[in-house]
């Protein structure tokens, strides 16, 4: 709109001062304009190039009161065009924000209205759009105009802190005028119209101890020295009223809770000058005697408390440390106590602060002192022995009951009471030594051996006779020292040869000696030949004085074929003081060697190979020999292998087999075992059983036995056989082997077999079998059952006959 105007006082500017001028609009005021309309135009069109078109009505914007609390609608402004005479042709009408729903014009007078209460907060100006046209024909009489209706803010909303309540914090001690916060309350209402949104803050509660700036907000301290210690929290009220602060103004309120933050203006203090404390004097080293503390009335780091022994009378006996947890200070022991020798300790000890702050060192020092008083407390403790380990000496083969040392212990404690010892039998399970209980001396109680334990260590217990719980221990080294006793004897057993081609004076081999005897000072050994000053003819030994002697020859040519084996004897003496010496014998063997002296063979056999064969030919040939009986061993195996696995490969096939049970019967006695008859007479052969190699079937018939009565139909008997057994169709899928056996019943000796012999109803009487003797005794009692159970059968079918 404002546009709008400006751009109508150019055009008036152009056309000289024409009476087109803008009007601002009030509420309730009319706008008279000069008429425009087509006549005007055709009038005006004939004397220049183009026409001014002349607007009816031009306004800015319009002013409604919010919060409006009348019943009427509230008046708003006026419409007027030039063109409206008042005989009420005219039409005005209204769209835009609101339009006939918060705003309504009258079409005829063109009064406008607002239908309800406005809010400026909500919505601070509507925009519209206002037309006159012919109430007659709806034909727009002037262009579409738009004005602005703005809503005039009243003070409705008091200022508000948006985030309260508010914490903070300032350090204690802090000077006056030291920031705290900043806070801001808002209003709601229009800061451009009169003084609805000004902000004036204030304090309400919290003074004297702070200040709040009435412009910005800004919370500062308003008072020196304020002691954390004293009071740490602080409640303060701030208020926000607008108007600028003018009475009537709405107004706020927040909450600001301000922490004093400590800092270290405060020394550590002890409750007390003087610290009691009792301690035993078996403590231990670095156990805890007593704890002392200094109070800081600071927090935090600022609390953290240092304690140091002032150095002094018992300072060295003791050390202090800070208990990180409570600020404690923690006396320690350092050195062992003993009741006899002090009673009492006392020291001081200083507690500082371990964090400190520059600006109140004028404060005084932040420290304090205080003495600490230790009394020791007598316990009764076990005996103290003079020393804290022994060791003793003692010869071996020592008599038994000889006095090798002493161990002395005493009671040191007030009473002094007697002390007994006695030695851990765990220490001392073969029981070598025995002590005194009284005077404490350690005596053998065996035999001792060096050779077989050089050192025992043994364990001694001293008790109290008036209190036998409390003991101590001592540890006792007895050292068993060395007679000469071993004779020496050859390090080692030596493998000396001596070659064919040696030489007259040729050292063959370095020997050395050793001896059992613990070594007094360096062992020394002499080695001679058992004739000294005799001369042998074959070897000698050579002493080179260092404990090692070399073995010499006293000719050449030796020779397998004469003497393969040479026995030189040698004695060896060690130097202790009673010398002893033992004769040992080095065997020498005749070798072949190369023309450098290395060892060929020492084997006697070897001179009757040939000529030119080497060690290494004859290993060569000796490996290949086992090789080819190694290869001949595995081919006899695999040979046999193969044999075994053409006679069955596997378990499950029986293809081609013959499979013999060798099964034995029970002797005499055992008759139900087999039925031979069954086996040769067809006609006994039992029905309905089936092949034990195939599986069953259901619906075959068995094979019903032919009994040939004619003893010369043999070959028939056989062919009608196979013809079966071709046919069966449960035989295996294989070859199997049948054996047919017949006797025939068509000969007029009929069967040979004895086990058939008695087929007929007639019955035998074997009784004469028990006059055979002895021998026929089993046999006749097998026999006398078969006929008891033949009878017994004859009988009851002869009954059932009867019946």
């Amino acid at each position: 709109m404002l546009r709008r105007n400006c751009l109508l006082l150019f055009l008036c500017f152009l056309f000289e001062q024409s009476s087109c001028t803008p009007f601002q609009s009030r509420p309730g005021q009319e706008w008279p304009h000069s008429p425009t309309g087509p006549s005007a135009a055709g009038r005006n069109g004939g004397s220049r190039g183009f026409q001014r078109v002349k607007r009816g009505w031009v306004w800015n914007q319009f002013f409604v009161l919010e919060e409006y609390m009348g019943s009427d609608p509230q008046y708003v402004g006026k419409l007027h065009t030039d063109l409206d005479k008042g005989d009420s042709a005219v039409k005005y009408t209204l769209s835009g924000d609101g339009a006939g729903t918060i705003f309504t014009i009258d079409q005829t007078t063109g009064d406008i209205h607002a239908l309800r209460s406005l809010d400026r907060e909500e919505k601070p100006y509507y925009t519209l759009r206002a037309q006159a046209v012919d109430i007659d024909t709806n034909r727009p009489l002037e262009p579409e105009s738009e004005f602005v209706i703005k809503v005039q803010d009243i003070n409705d909303n008091e200022p508000k802190f948006l985030e309260g309540p508010y914490t903070a914090s300032v350090p204690e001690m802090s000077p006056v005028g030291t920031y705290v916060m900043k806070v801001t309350a808002t209003d709601a209402d229009d800061p451009t119209y009169g003084n609805s949104a000004r902000v004036v803050y204030s304090i309400l509660h919290g003074q004297p101890y702070f200040s709040v700036d009435p412009k910005t907000g800004v919370i500062r301290t308003a008072l020196p020295n304020m002691d954390r210690e004293v009071k740490e929290l602080y409640q303060v009220l701030i208020q926000a009223k607008d108007m600028g602060g003018q009475l009537g103004g709405l107004a706020g309120t927040t909450t600001i809770n301000i922490t004093l933050s400590d800092v270290n203006d405060n020394p550590p203090r002890f409750s007390k000058s003087i610290f009691h404390l009792r301690v035993p004097e078996s403590s231990a080293v670095g156990s805890a005697v007593g704890r002392i503390k200094a109070h800081d009335l600071d927090i935090g780091k600022n609390a953290e408390v240092e304690y140091n022994i002032v150095p002094g009378d018992g300072g060295a006996m003791f050390d202090i440390t800070t208990n990180e947890h409570n600020q404690e200070g923690i006396i320690m022991l350092k050195k062992p106590l003993d009741y006899e020798t002090k009673k009492a300790y006392t020291f001081k000890v200083e507690a500082s602060n371990a964090h400190l702050d520059p600006r109140f060192h004028s404060f005084g020092p932040f420290k304090d002192t205080a003495t600490v008083k230790i009394n020791v407390l007598d316990v009764d403790e076990p005996p103290v022995f003079s020393k804290p380990s022994y060791a003793m000496d003692v010869y071996e083969d020592t008599p038994q009951g000889t006095i090798i040392g002493a161990v002395t212990a005493q009671d040191l404690d007030a009473g002094n009471s007697p002390v007994r010892y006695s030695i851990d039998w765990k220490s001392d399970l073969d029981s070598f030594f025995d002590i005194d209980p009284v005077r404490g001396t350690i005596s053998t109680n065996e035999l001792l051996d060096r050779e077989s334990i050089a050192q025992h260590n043994i364990s001694v217990v001293a008790t109290k006779v008036n209190n036998p719980v409390l003991t101590s221990r001592v540890a006792v080294s007895v050292h068993v020292l060395d007679i000469n006793e071993f004779p020496p004897e050859l390090a080692m057993p030596y493998e000396t040869f001596v070659c064919e081609t040696a030489k007259i004076g040729q050292v063959i081999q370095i020997i050395s000696a050793k001896d059992e005897d613990l070594p007094q000072a360096g062992q020394r050994f002499s080695f001679r030949s058992p004739q000294e000053g005799v001369k042998t003819k074959n070897f000698t030994i050579r002493d080179f004085g260092n404990n090692t002697a070399g073995v010499v020859t006293l000719r050449s040519g030796f020779k397998r074929r004469s003497q393969e084996i040479y026995h030189l004897p040698i004695v060896i003496e060690d130097g202790g003081l009673q010398t002893l010496s033992s004769t040992n014998t080095l065997t020498i063997r005749v070798c072949g060697c190369d023309t450098d002296g290395s060892l060929l063979t020492c084997s006697a056999e070897a001179i009757f190979l040939p000529v030119g064969l080497s060690t290494g030919a004859l290993i060569a040939i000796l490996v290949c020999i086992i090789i080819l009986l190694v290869i001949v061993v595995l081919y006899v195996g695999v040979r046999r292998q193969k044999k075994k696995e053409t006679l069955m490969t596997s378990k499950e096939d029986i293809r081609d087999n013959v499979i013999h049970y060798d099964d034995e019967g029970g002797g005499e006695e055992d008759t139900h075992a087999f039925d031979m008859g069954t086996l040769r007479n067809p006609k006994v052969i039992k029905e309905n059983l089936f092949r034990r190699d195939v599986k069953p079937e259901l619906g075959l018939c068995p094979r019903r036995p032919i009994g040939s009565q004619n003893s010369n139909d043999i070959s028939n008997f056989i062919s009608q056989r196979l013809q079966e057994h071709d046919g069966d169709t449960s035989a295996p899928p294989y070859d199997s082997l049948a054996t047919y056996a017949y006797e025939g019943e068509g000969s007029v000796a009929e069967s040979l077999s004895s086990i058939e012999s008695v087929k007929g109803e007639t019955e035998e009487d074997y009784d004469y079998l028990n006059e055979w003797g002895p021998r026929f005794k089993t046999l006749a009692g097998i026999f006398g059952e078969r006929s008891e159970s033949q009878s017994d059968v004859t009988s009851s079918s002869a009954t059932e006959n009867k019946h």
